[in-house]
């Protein structure tokens, strides 16, 4: 599988994504984000769309996610997670995204990512890229169970009970 940066949000980079395989194929049209995508074969099978964080001018944030839904719980999302943080985290200070469900949680944990223990307005939690994140079991908990009093699909919920008690799992390494 090959990783790349299209390019920031200075760029305009855009990427066609068929909206019957890839969740939020709309948001990867605009040329208003960077992007970065995993290739298998030459073919898209992840993408990530990210920007400036507007309120820090030493962060970038990743907005929206997606993998193609025939590639969904293979680790494609993670590892372009992981390859998108490390890269992004030589040009900018910090590295964020938030989050809405459980797996997204666990898969940007094992990309590296950490609960910072504030949540959105809109009902997501704040994680950050890096080893200054709180990676403790403590904080890995409270973020799980932040998503315990919601109405959650079957899939969410079981993720939250294979990890109700659990460590935060292992980072994956940085695709090359």
């Amino acid at each position: 599988m090959e990783f790349e940066i299209l390019g920031d949000e200075a760029d305009g980079p855009t990427l066609e994504l068929d909206y019957r395989e890839f969740a939020y194929a709309g948001k990867f049209v605009m040329s208003s984000t960077g992007k970065s995508v995993a290739r298998a074969d030459g073919d898209v099978v992840g993408a990530v769309a990210f920007s400036e964080d507007h309120s820090d001018p030493d962060a970038v944030r990743l907005r929206y996610v997606t993998v193609r839904e025939d590639r969904r719980g293979e680790g494609v999302g993670t590892r372009l997670l992981r390859f998108t943080a490390a890269t992004l985290a030589d040009r900018y200070g910090r590295v964020l995204i938030a989050v809405n469900n459980p797996i997204a949680y666990q898969a940007c944990y094992r990309a590296g990512f950490a609960f910072t223990g504030q949540e959105t307005g809109i009902a997501e939690l704040l994680l950050s890229y890096g080893p200054d994140g709180d990676r403790s079991t403590e904080m890995f908990q409270t973020g799980l169970q932040t998503f315990e009093t919601r109405d959650l699909p079957e899939a969410q919920r079981a993720v939250l009970a294979d990890h109700s008690n659990g460590e935060p799992p292992p980072v994956v390494d940085v695709p090359a």
